[in-house]
């Protein structure tokens, strides 16, 4: 082929290069000597310019894997090359892979003619915006001749083909890397879009027309069906582009009004986004009945393949039926402007064609049942979410109503129904049908509920912000229409199903003891997402479920008190256990962290009832809160409350405080806006729970069952764990219930327990740490100040003092290591730690003074436990969590006292070489597992780091307190520790790998001048650090370096201009063309980065960080930076590589009049120019 690059082929060559190929592709087929093998294909790939040996294995091997890497050597040399590579030789290289695919479309070896057509895709857009259109256009022309079918149905297959990997390349989220910046893809995609996107989708198009005929007509699979599927995955492939936003009609408010929504809704769990091509597309897609000839192609199938209950897995099948599906998704000004009148008849056509893939729900579910295909019934719910996705829910409801006497939405209810009782029947089976669409109609019951609105959570005054606006309590979520009637029953009948199905389900799993009765364990998070959908639609018809559920609880409550001792409640007991899950979320929305209001379908949905003891959420309420009560009678808990009722007793109780104990200003607020028919219901909830000091009561059960829970039932971690982190924290974290809890007798009751009693010590170590945060977060809802302080010396004064007590016993070093002692340390270590993490302004002083209490204590137990790595470990972090809570507040008194004893802490730990790993055991590490031995490495890292900060950097220079330790000072004494410490080995660990090099870009950005005046040994380990760091595959971690080299670097440049040496003492070994030479820290820095640069796979994400430290690395180093510039042009023998590099060269450091300084506005420049350069030299710097 005329401009076939790679100059006059050697013919033995040729043959001795395929044979290597083809021999080495066969031992990799037998798993023999595969990294011998693996070379020698590596070597193909890399290899200079070896188009010709991979044209002649193309056409020449008998082996389709020696075929397929000749193919991707090809693409790879071509991408690495490009800029040496003549316009000729270019388009050659495309035209040459696009003929081979079409001359072998017929080839068995499918994967070969993908691969080579994949190629030429890659090559096409690299090229994309130097070709001029009329080329593309000319290669496209031979490309639609094949697609029209011209050639014949194997090149049509072959070119639809070559367009899908086409479109495939061109998407960001599927393109190839090509090492070049960001702004190349998205003017490469811009471009395809506007220029040929539509022209594809029309030769698809015309594709499946030209074969449909045949195809409908004939008896036996033609290859025109092959083809027709590629198109039909072609058209698909293009209606899922990312299109450009457009301009929305003006009448947007009028298509609102005919029940379209405006907001785009996401449904990317389900792989599902709008498709908004614009007005450009209205004629291909609307105009032209393109979906209603698509849809009776479909539907002509089907009836042809009826007897085959398998032919809805077929590629044709499922090709087209997932377009439709996709369809079903188009908006925006595709659409003519009529009111939106096209968009709603757009819907009931594909709705209409669609209902016989789903209807009836039971038939079809006893068909999938008895083997019969599911996808066509998958398809159908896909199809239902994206129209309920850019519909109102009246709209949605009636686009059925035209072709059926009921509505969508009972058609939604029915087929939910038949998919909680597939997952049920068979939850223990491999079928998932019934769990794949039960997501996807959940998510469809979530869309026409709103599900996305109906959590309205109170964060500072959005109440407040809400009257401002002019808008009332209602309004602020007036948006979502409501369910009708009919819509509102089937919700209710579902519901009710959903419920019934369950309760059956979790009672027949009584007596299971197989782990598939955790299929309803409370802590699932699957299970939780369910839940929370299955309570959206009990709220759609909150007047009927609710009572519903109330009913329910009553009977099975009742069933307990009724039930002779001789008989086994275990069924009702399930029951019950779920009833309290499916509970908990329909009366409450989930928010951690939040203050949350109470569901807004509750407020709303009882108007008519002016009775507090009358009102359904009320009556639920009490009386799941009056079962929780029987708790706390030792003989009835005995019987009935197991650790896992126990513990959906505590989750409900933590949501419903956090939920329906609300304050009673927001209570007032409500009150005071615009009168609506739901007033006095929406009044009754959001205070009922304070009513006759019910709230209080309330309060102090929850004191008391918390105790019972952390008490009584010892070692049941995640009850007990649900109890500390997720009850008593609710309590604490919202300080109008926190301010009541803390008056409370029980809530001294279990401070005192806590400071002196015995009975949480069983808690495990996370557990007292987490209860102790609990416990002193308290304090500041305490409204004396003295008080405050009071209650914080009452709670962990008994802490300090143990430790202190244990610390001093003159027998500490013969006791100290007996378990129990061991055990008790740890707890009150843990206990000081979760205080210390419970700092806040009004607690700061006190917790300051506990932590100060502790320190010599600490310094005599980290003394004793030099050989217990997990003391030692607990020692380290509560000075972590200390530092890290105290730093913003403490004045330069404190920071002296704190840095005295972290550098005593320091060198401590240094004299018994605590922590002291052996290099040669370092590489046998081979698991994050077992790096947990270094986990005080790790807390040490974090300690420098913490103190280090800059909270603290600055206060001990306002204050001349003699003899009072440099921060600097305690950090470096920590360096010395921990830099002999970390080898290369250790450095592979992603987490001891990030905190250490947190640490060092901190460091050299706060003390760059400490590091210049290291020991040589310390200063070479850091650079030495860093040099690995920045070949980390973490981008994170390059970043932190080229942060610590920028800042290292700047800090020189600096100091140079001040006239001042800077880091000039400081050299670095490196290796010499002849031997090996000393050269600055700067001078090593600028090479090594110019390496990576130009020579490595380095990231372009990266160009800006790595920008900020080339630009003070050239300033400091100017004739260096001309020698190296000087010697890569020397050895440059293509001249046009060489002109390209020397014009890239010095743009990079003349372009966009940058300065000689390090200011914001020319590091900006700078970074502009490297970009630009790196896009330029990308395309032949790493031919190797």
């Amino acid at each position: 082929m005329q401009g076939f690059p790679g100059g006059t082929p050697d013919a033995q060559q040729l043959q001795a290069t395929m044979l290597a190929i083809e021999q080495a592709c066969s031992l990799i087929q037998v798993h023999m000597n595969p990294s011998e093998a693996e070379k020698v294909l590596s070597s193909l790939h890399s290899s200079l310019m070896p188009y010709q040996a991979c044209r002649f294995i193309l056409e020449t091997s008998l082996m389709p894997n020696a075929r397929f890497q000749a193919a991707g050597a090809i693409g790879d040399a071509a991408i690495r090359e490009w800029g040496i590579l003549a316009d000729e030789n270019k388009r050659s290289l495309i035209l040459y892979c696009l003929n081979y695919v079409m001359e072998h479309a017929g080839s068995p070896d499918g994967y070969v003619q993908s691969k080579v057509s994949a190629v030429a895709a890659r090559l096409l857009k690299r090229g994309w915006l130097e070709f001029p259109d009329q080329e593309k256009g000319a290669i496209f022309f031979e490309v639609e001749q094949s697609i029209r079918g011209m050639h014949g149905p194997n090149r049509q297959f072959a070119g639809i083909n070559f367009l899908e990997t086409l479109v495939s390349e061109f998407s960001p989220s599927t393109a190839s890397s090509m090492g070049l910046p960001k702004e190349f893809h998205e003017q490469c995609q811009w471009s395809l879009e506007v220029k040929f996107l539509k022209d594809f989708y029309f030769w698809a198009q015309a594709a499946v027309f030209n074969t449909a005929d045949q195809i409908l007509n004939s008896n036996v699979t033609l290859p025109e069906e092959k083809a027709c599927s590629a198109a039909l995955r072609l058209m698909l492939q293009i209606l899922s582009w990312s299109f450009k936003p457009t301009l929305l009609h003006e009448n947007s408010d009028a298509k609102i009004n005919s029940g379209l929504r405006s907001d785009a809704i996401n449904l990317k769990k389900f792989e599902r986004s709008l498709v908004k091509p614009g007005s450009s597309w209205t004629d291909i897609l609307i105009s032209s009945a393109h979906t209603t000839w698509i849809l009776n192609f479909y539907t002509t199938l089907r009836q042809k393949y009826s007897y085959d209950t398998l032919w809805g897995d077929s590629p044709i099948a499922v090709s087209c039926r997932q377009l439709i599906v996709q369809l079903c998704s188009l908006a925006g000004a595709v659409f003519p402007n009529d009111n939106g009148d096209a968009q709603v008849e757009h819907f009931m056509h594909i709705l209409s064609a669609v209902i016989l893939w789903i209807e009836p729900p039971n038939v079809i579910a006893e068909s999938i049942r008895s083997g019969g295909s599911e996808s066509e019934f998958i398809d159908g719910c896909h199809a239902l979410l994206s129209v309920a996705s850019l519909t109102s829910s009246s709209l949605f409801d009636n686009l059925l109503k035209s072709i059926r006497q009921y509505g969508t939405i009972n058609l939604l209810s029915a087929l939910t129904s038949e998919a909680v009782k597939s997952v049920l029947d068979n939850h223990n089976e491999e079928e998932t049908w019934g769990s794949d669409a039960l997501d996807i109609l959940l998510e469809t019951w979530n869309v026409i509920l709103g599900g996305n609105k109906s959590c309205l959570i109170v964060t500072g005054n959005l109440l407040r912000s809400i009257e401002v606006l002019g808008l009332s309590y209602l309004e602020a979520d007036a948006d979502k229409s409501p369910m009708s009637a009919d819509g509102a029953l089937a919700a209710s009948s579902l519901f009710k199903i959903i419920v019934e199905s369950h309760l059956k389900a979790a009672a027949d799993s009584a007596f299971e003891d197989s782990d598939d009765a955790e299929y309803f364990h409370v802590s699932v998070s699957k299970r939780d997402e369910q839940l929370a959908l299955y309570a959206l639609i009990a709220r759609a018809a909150a007047d009927t479920t609710i009572p519903f559920l109330e009913q329910l609880f009553s009977e099975r409550f009742a069933r307990l008190s009724q039930r002779d001792i001789e008989k086994d409640p275990t069924r009702t007991l399930e029951e019950l256990y779920w009833l309290l899950l499916i509970t908990s979320h329909v009366l409450t929305d989930s928010g951690e962290g939040e203050t949350l209001l109470i569901p807004e379908a509750l407020q709303a949905g009882f108007p008519n009832v002016v009775e507090v003891g009358q009102h359904p959420v009320v009556t639920l309420s009490w009386s799941i809160i009056n079962f929780s009560r029987q708790c706390l009678d030792p003989g009835i808990r005995g019987r009935y409350f197991s650790p896992r009722l126990m513990e959906a007793v505590i989750w409900f109780l933590a949501r419903w405080v956090a939920t329906y104990l609300v304050p009673l200003d927001v209570s007032r607020e409500i009150d005071n806006m615009g009168k609506h028919g739901s007033q006095h219901s929406r009044k009754l909830l959001n205070s009922f729970a304070w009513d006759n000091n019910q709230g209080e009561l309330v309060l102090d059960f929850v004191v008391l069952i918390s105790m019972v829970a952390l008490t009584t039932y010892q070692g049941e971690i995640e009850l007990q764990t649900l109890t500390c982190q997720k009850l008593l924290a609710s309590v604490v974290r919202r300080k109008h219930t926190c301010a009541y809890v803390v008056q409370l007798d029980s809530w001294r009751d279990l401070t005192r327990a806590f400071a002196s009693g015995c009975s949480l010590f069983s808690l495990s170590g996370r557990l007292q740490r987490s209860l102790a945060e609990t416990l002193a977060c308290a304090a500041s809802c305490i409204k004396d100040p003295e008080a405050s302080v009071q209650y914080l010396r009452d709670l962990m004064g008994p802490v300090a003092g143990c430790l202190l007590e244990n610390a001093s016993r003159s027998d500490l070093k013969s006791v100290a290591h007996q378990p129990d002692v061991i055990y008790m340390v740890c707890c009150l270590l843990e206990r000081l730690r979760g205080a210390a993490r419970a700092t806040q302004p009004r607690t700061q002083k006190v917790l300051f003074e506990m932590g100060h209490t502790a320190m010599k204590s600490l310094l005599t137990l980290l003394e004793v436990y030099k050989n217990q790595s997990e003391v030692v470990y607990m020692i380290l972090k509560f000075v972590v969590d200390f530092i890290d809570g105290q730093a913003v507040f403490l004045d330069g008194k404190e920071t002296s006292v704190l840095m005295s004893f972290c550098l005593r802490l320091l060198q401590i730990y240094s004299s018994h070489n605590i922590g002291k790993v052996m290099l040669s055991l370092s590489s046998t590490l081979r698991c994050e597992s077992q790096s947990e031995k270094y986990k005080d490495l790790r807390a040490l890292l974090r300690l420098l780091t913490n103190i280090c900060s800059k909270d603290l950097v600055g206060f001990l220079s306002d204050s001349n307190i003699e003899g009072s330790p440099d921060i600097a000072e305690v950090i470096y004494v920590g360096l010395d520790i921990v830099t002999p410490l970390i080898s290369l080995d250790l450095l592979k660990y992603p987490k001891l790998s990030r905190d250490y090099f947190i640490l060092m870009s901190h460091l050299l950005e706060v003390y760059p001048e400490k590091v210049a005046h290291l020991n040589r040994d310390a200063f070479g380990r850091i650079i030495g650090s860093l040099e690995f760091g920045l070949r980390n595959q973490d981008g994170d971690v390059v970043e932190r370096c080229l942060t610590a080299v920028n800042a290292l670097a700047s800090y020189h440049f600096k100091e140079r201009l001040g006239g001042r040496g800077g880091i000039s003492s400081q050299l670095m070994e490196s290796e010499g063309s002849n031997d090996k030479l000393h050269e600055s820290i700067s001078s090593h820095f600028l090479r090594l980065l110019l390496q990576l640069l130009l020579f490595e796979d380095f990231r372009m994400e990266l160009a800006g960080s790595a920008a900020d430290a080339l630009l003070p690395l050239l300033l400091c180093e100017q004739e260096l930076y001309q020698r190296l510039v000087h010697e890569l042009l020397g050895k440059q023998h293509n001249p046009t590589v060489k002109s390209r590099l020397a014009v890239a060269f010095h743009n990079l450091t003349s372009s966009n009049n940058l300065s000689s300084t390090l200011d914001r506005p020319n590091r900006q420049k700078f970074r502009k120019n490297l970009r630009a350069f790196l896009g330029e030299v990308s395309g032949f710097m790493q031919i190797k």
